[in-house]
């Protein structure tokens, strides 16, 4: 790609200082120079999903998904499943397709997880998201990984998340070499 690869990254932790907020913060400040991620910052405004019109809110969701050339979606786990908010912002988008075949790396950060991460894989194969391999990771007990300044502390998750990041960057540049044959 001649330019900067542009990945939309989502924190299902609506609460500024939620962990997932605070590990979406970290992976935008460790970016590597050719790449540029941006926070999706209106998660809370989205209406709840119908079949009707789309708001200027859903609107401006589904044009930033659209800009970028690849999602990274933080999850927190809510009651042993996904967090409302989240799943109510991927459902805006199975009506236009916007996650069809979209690279998206999937970071499921809780104090266990394990449920809401099987469930994220299931929705994403379901609406064919390209989660490619390594794109996918498990971080339980998440509020130990960080500092009394909202860092990443833990440096085999800072690894873990470093690779689970290089896997989605290296699907969107596949994918961009793929289209320019």
């Amino acid at each position: 790609m001649n330019r900067k690869i542009k990945i939309l990254s989502v924190s299902g932790g609506i609460r500024p200082t939620s962990s997932n907020a605070l590990l979406v913060k970290e992976i935008q400040k460790w970016a590597p120079e050719n790449v540029e991620i941006s926070i999706y910052q209106g998660l809370a405004t989205l209406p709840a999903f119908d079949d009707g019109p789309a708001s200027e809110t859903v609107n401006d969701w589904i044009r930033q998904l659209t800009e970028a050339d690849g999602v990274l979606i933080c999850s927190p786990e809510y009651a042993f499943g996904v967090p409302g908010a989240l799943k109510n912002a991927i459902e805006w988008t199975v009506r236009s397709g916007e996650l069809v075949n979209k690279p998206l790396a999937l970071i499921t950060a809780a104090s266990s997880g394990d449920k809401a991460h099987a469930a994220w894989l299931q929705i994403f194969s379901a609406i064919s998201s390209d989660i490619p391999p390594g794109g996918a990771l498990l971080i339980p007990f998440i509020k130990t990984k960080f500092n009394e300044k909202g860092e990443v502390s833990d440096v085999a998750i800072k690894e873990a998340i470093l690779k689970t990041v290089q896997a989605l960057i290296q699907c969107i540049e596949q994918k961009a070499s793929a289209a320019d044959e």
